[in-house]
């Protein structure tokens, strides 16, 4: 499941809300469909992703498998030394939004360990400065951390997913402030493509790893999403119109005088 399917229970709650088409045109999509998934069955997938990661080939919310993306790791994922780290340390991130201001995510590596040292490293070594928010619905989340920004892209290599679905304890919800990482179908596809969570979205828990919350600036998520002009149901962001991540600022309690 990728970003794109952790998108639908989302998107089949609006299409509730909307007026019901003819018999004609439900026969029509179903025979769509049909032909769709016959060919998704013999040729393997569309490419596309889904938001928990959604990006499924191409990363959204999720990853696309190919979109390889997680730097600072080895084969397994990230190294262990920086996730037995991010268990003890207290790490806050401050991610500054041009134009609209900063989102401070408190990280939980008791958590989601190697999801967090894999995060911290990425922004230590400026990899998300520049980058964007692709992926925006409003009332559900807004994604982001390609490189592409297109939510075909990650850092160029992958970690485990730490979340139940794949055999890793975290508790972790999806609710408002929530942040996670995106991935495609595989669960250990998983780099650099992270999404913030506007409004509950708990059937997304034990699908995809939720490594922290935001603790200051959900007005700033609540305005970007707002103010986002989607070109489709998938939240596409045009280029020119996709927020800019200025920079991820990584720091502990004991460098701003043990607040937050």
């Amino acid at each position: 499941m990728g970003i794109d399917n952790i998108c639908q229970p989302f998107l089949d709650r609006r299409k509730k809300q909307r007026t019901r088409r003819s018999i004609l045109a439900v026969s029509l999509l179903a025979a769509v469909c049909l032909i769709v998934g016959i060919s998704v069955a013999v040729g393997g997938g569309t490419g596309q992703a889904d938001p928990s990661a959604s990006p499924s080939e191409s990363a959204q919310v999720s990853e696309t498998p190919e979109a390889t993306g997680s730097a600072a790791v080895d084969e397994s994922g990230t190294d262990s030394g920086g996730a037995a780290e991010a268990e003890t340390v207290s790490y806050y991130a401050d991610i500054e939004i041009q134009d609209y201001g900063t989102i401070t995510v408190a990280l939980d590596g008791e958590a989601a360990p190697e999801t967090v040292a894999n995060f911290v490293s990425l922004a230590e070594e400026g990899f998300y400065d520049g980058l964007t928010f692709h992926r925006i619905i409003e009332g559900f989340m807004m994604q982001g951390g390609d490189p592409n920004g297109d939510g075909t892209g990650g850092s160029g290599a992958t970690i485990v997913g730490e979340f139940s679905d794949n055999g890793y304890e975290n508790n972790l919800s999806h609710t408002r402030g929530a942040v996670s990482m995106a991935r495609s179908s595989d669960y250990d596809s998983a780099s650099s493509q992270f999404f913030i969570v506007q409004e509950d979205s708990t059937y997304l828990d034990g699908q995809y790893a939720v490594f922290g919350y935001v603790t200051e600036g959900m007005d700033v998520v609540d305005a970007i999403c707002e103010s986002a002009q989607p070109t489709d149901d998938n939240g596409t962001i045009p280029a020119e119109e996709q927020p800019v991540i200025t920079s991820i600022t990584i720091r502990t309690p004991e460098e701003t005088g043990g607040s937050q």
